[in-house]
């Protein structure tokens, strides 16, 4: 009998030299589908409404002028990391990538954890969660996940298949974003209006804009509740929309802390 017909098989399949128990085999592929499904869906989900995930972004800290840029991205990675992960032969850098991505999550919510603390973080669809303890056991228990179906994978090859995929992401999420683009309408908020005499920028930080009647019984009851609530990092401004001369008594009264503008 030839040599050639009783060569290893795996040679001509380029897998690795040695051979990974079935179990091992069956998790990555079963880890490496979980994962794609979570990826492709949050990183989709992103890139087909970036301008509303650039206000989440900035909602986590992320500066206004970076939000969008910085969603498309996020989407574009997650996009790509998880059909990376779903194809045998390049499972490897897709879970590295899916990895790196967790771990940048964590550290980041970890280094702003006080700020962001009970913010909802659903970047899956249908899976609701807050920042908070649980937020770190979830994310940990897919880092496992990613790490074992890189580890229990063959080792990646197809570079010019990784960069067709890289490529057809990207311009799903150019069309993407210039579809978005033509759909916008609305009135824009304007970059800065004037607050107890001062400028001040709409375009940075958390900003809730109360407008209010002072002589309105209901607007008095909410300015009331709304003084007694834990705002953070959220900044109050106050419009009345008639009768500006009673704005400071009825802040007073109420006891809302929040600045005053006449800009209305």
């Amino acid at each position: 009998m030839s040599s050639q017909g009783t060569a290893d098989p795996a040679e001509y399949l380029g897998t690795a030299v040695v051979d990974l128990p079935q179990w091992k085999t069956i998790a990555s592929s079963v880890f490496a589908a979980l994962l794609a499904i979570l990826f492709f869906v949050s990183g989709c989900w992103k890139l087909t409404d970036p301008f509303q995930w650039s206000q989440a972004m900035e909602q986590f800290r992320v500066p206004a002028d970076l939000s969008l840029p910085f969603a498309i991205a996020v989407g574009v990675a997650e996009a790509f990391g998880a059909v990376l992960i779903v194809i045998p032969q390049l499972r490897r850098w897709g879970g590295i990538l899916i990895s790196l991505l967790l771990i940048a999550f964590m550290l980041y919510i970890g280094a702003n954890y006080s700020a962001l603390v009970g913010k909802d973080c659903s970047c899956f669809p249908l899976v609701k969660r807050a920042v908070g303890p649980g937020f770190f056991i979830g994310d940990g228990v897919m880092l496992a996940m990613a790490l074992a179906a890189a580890a229990w994978s063959r080792r990646p090859a197809g570079f010019r298949t990784a960069s067709v995929i890289l490529g057809a992401v990207l311009v799903f999420a150019g069309v993407s974003y210039g579809s978005n683009v033509t759909r916008q309408s609305g009135l824009k908020a304007p970059d800065a209006i004037t607050v107890d005499g001062k400028n001040y920028s709409l375009q940075q930080g958390n900003i809730f804009v109360f407008f209010y009647d002072p002589e309105c019984m209901h607007c008095d009851a909410a300015a009331r509740r709304m003084s007694k609530l834990d705002w953070k990092d959220t900044k109050v401004v106050a419009l009345p929309t008639r009768q500006p001369q009673f704005a400071a008594s009825f802040l007073h009264d109420t006891g809302l802390q929040a600045g005053t503008s006449n800009d209305l």
